[in-house]
């Protein structure tokens, strides 16, 4: 009896292996993944496959990480140190000193549903944010995100004549406006100027 109650007491702990999101430098999910296999340390990194374009108008499939920066892994607490030190690894997602842990539920949902359905990452946007059109004809106008079909409609304004227009663009071809400075036709006007001197 009393060793049952020492193992209940492990489990409120937290001292069972459990979940956890870890923080990693740029572009270094996928070796990041493959140092803590060599280290024996259960992880995950999602993949979402896409086709990107190159500037010199080539296709090809990319399989990049549903969340960039982070990977998952299933870890004792008190073996953190073991995931610290795999190189370009910079924190475990923690409160304070202790690590957050994530819901072996979400963990399979998601494997689960990388496996079944197309999922891909999402910026996050809301109607009403202002975004920025990224590829196409329409690249580099900001607008505003009107609603979502089966593609996102970006409404532009033309200010000078008062009009407006929508277009529906893809996902992958806009980001928040935000992202980028705010630049008045002065500013714009200046610089050029200043180039061409």
């Amino acid at each position: 009896m009393e060793e049952g109650n020492a193992i209940g007491l492990q489990l409120i702990a937290g001292k069972t292996p459990r979940w956890y999101a870890v923080f990693t430098m740029a572009r270094h999910e996928k070796k990041i993944a493959w140092h803590l296999g060599q280290r024996e340390i259960e992880s995950f990194l999602p993949l979402y496959k896409t086709k990107h374009r190159w500037k010199n108008r080539c296709t090809v499939a990319l399989e990049l990480p549903l969340f960039p920066n982070y990977l998952f892994v299933r870890i004792d607490p008190r073996e953190r140190l073991g995931v610290l030190s795999v190189p370009s690894v910079v924190s475990i997602v923690s409160i304070g000193r202790e690590p957050l842990a994530v819901a072996d539920q979400y963990i399979t949902g998601l494997r689960d549903g990388l496996l079944t359905n197309r999922i891909e990452p999402h910026p996050g946007l809301d109607v009403g944010d202002r975004v920025r059109i990224t590829r196409g004809a329409m690249a580099d106008m900001i607008g505003v995100l009107d609603r979502q079909k089966n593609a996102f409609r970006v409404v532009l304004s033309l200010e000078m004549i008062g009009r407006s227009v929508a277009a529906e663009v893809d996902l992958a071809d806009i980001e928040p406006a935000d992202a980028i400075p705010k630049r008045s036709a002065k500013h714009a006007f200046l610089n050029s100027r200043a180039g061409s001197s």
